[in-house]
Parts: structure tokens; C-alpha cells; sequence
């Protein structure tokens, strides 16, 4: 499977009306793309990292992910699953960063942003129709590089709000399966969330029965 420039489902097109620098996509991933990433999705929950739902302030996400390239935990970025087993994550697979670089210039048409865009890790996100997702911005990353975020399996309330605070003026989108959503620039720390999972609603086809996977490819500005 291959993610190069022009990437994207003949049906994709653009919501309107967004703050700058956010961007959805509807129908940027084909069914055959869907089914295709999910495959890899259950190569990567078989380790050698667990899937695991991590503890904010000593509280269990209801969410479960498995990362690749860089661990996630609140609130830092590790190597090596170090609230997990102590094993290092899959390394970040270089048609992810294809297909990030795809996604960003659908998303925005701006070439050079596209092609200096090199993320190195993704939180892979697998939500139930019980789970959900609090307003929180993305502040972990060193560097303010776009986040991209794919969907696939059952649709979601995704809401999107300002840089401030997590209340009001926010906007509730509806994210299908296949569905691309970019937020950089000015909209790059604004505070996101997922406040439903529609149950039933993953397309044949796509590789899920039930269920929605949510991935988000970063630039954490980190080395080593």
C-alpha cells in the first residue's frame, strides 16, 4: 500500500467554516486503505508493547493505545514502555510518514509544509462505544508541527475547541471512518476531545466490526 502525493478517496472533500489552521477531510482514506491499516493495527497490539489505557492524574483513560516510534505517557515521551513491560516500542514505519506527508498537503495544499513534515511518532487510539476522550491539548512535543489525525471504524462526536480553555467556543464535527483531521498553526494547541462513539456505524469493508481507531502521527521534536 502505497500513500504518495495526490493520496486521497475520490470522495474527499473539505468542511468548511473551521478556526485556521484546522482542516478535516472527509473520505480521504478508501475502504481498501481502511481495511489495509487495520491489518497493520493488529501486527502492532501483538507487541512486543501491549495496547494498554494509560492513568492521567490516577485516573484510567477508557481509550486504549499502543504507540509507535516514541511511548506516550502523561506527560512525556519515552523510548521504552517504562509503565508498561520496559520493552521499546515498534519503530515508526516510513509509510506513515508517507502517508502524514499526503495527509498534510490534502489538508492545506501547502507543499513545503508537506515535505519538511517528518513525524516520528503515533498514538494509535482504540476506542469501544463506552470510550471517550476529555478536552486536553496536545503539549507533550517539543516543536509545533501539525498533528494528523485518521479515523476508521464506527464515527465519532469529535469536538474541537480554542487555545484557552476547554469550554466554549468549541464546535462538535462528526468524524467518519476514513476521515482525515489536521490542526497546526494557530490551531495547533487548541483543546480536542471525543465526547461519543456512534456504535454500528463502521462501514463494510473497512476492517472493523465494531469499534473506531483513532491515529495521530507528531513531530515530538525529540531525539535519541
Amino acid at each position: 500500500m502505497l500513500f504518495g502525493p495526490g493520496f486521497g478517496g475520490e470522495e474527499a472533500r473539505v468542511t468548511p467554516a473551521l478556526p485556521e489552521g484546522a482542516h478535516h477531510r472527509r473520505g480521504f482514506l478508501t475502504i481498501e486503505q481502511q481495511r489495509w491499516i487495520v491489518e497493520r493495527f493488529h501486527e502492532w497490539t501483538r507487541g512486543p508493547v501491549p495496547p494498554r489505557s494509560a492513568k492521567v492524574r490516577g485516573h484510567e483513560m477508557s481509550v486504549t493505545t499502543v504507540c509507535l516510534g516514541w511511548h506516550w505517557q502523561p506527560y512525556k515521551y519515552t523510548r521504552t514502555a517504562t509503565d508498561v513491560n520496559g520493552r521499546k516500542v515498534l519503530d515508526f514505519p516510513d509509510w506513515m510518514t508517507d502517508l502524514a506527508r499526503a495527509a498534510i498537503m490534502a489538508a492545506t495544499g501547502d507543499e513545503a509544509l508537506a515535505g519538511s513534515y517528518r513525524p516520528d511518532t503515533a498514538l494509535v487510539n482504540f476506542y469501544d462505544e463506552q470510550a471517550k476522550m476529555g478536552m486536553h491539548q496536545d503539549r507533550d512535543e517539543r516543536t509545533d508541527a501539525p498533528v494528523v489525525s485518521l479515523s476508521i471504524g464506527d464515527s465519532c462526536r469529535f469536538r474541537f475547541g480554542n487555545t484557552e480553555h476547554r469550554n466554549r467556543p468549541y464546535q462538535d464535527l462528526e468524524l467518519v471512518s476514513g476521515d482525515l483531521f489536521v490542526f497546526g498553526g494557530p490551531s495547533r494547541f487548541a483543546y480536542h476531545g471525543v465526547t461519543k462513539i456512534h456504535p454500528g456505524t463502521a462501514p463494510e469493508g473497512c476492517g472493523l466490526s465494531a469499534g473506531r481507531i483513532n491515529i495521530t502521527m507528531r513531530e515530538t521534536g525529540l531525539e535519541g
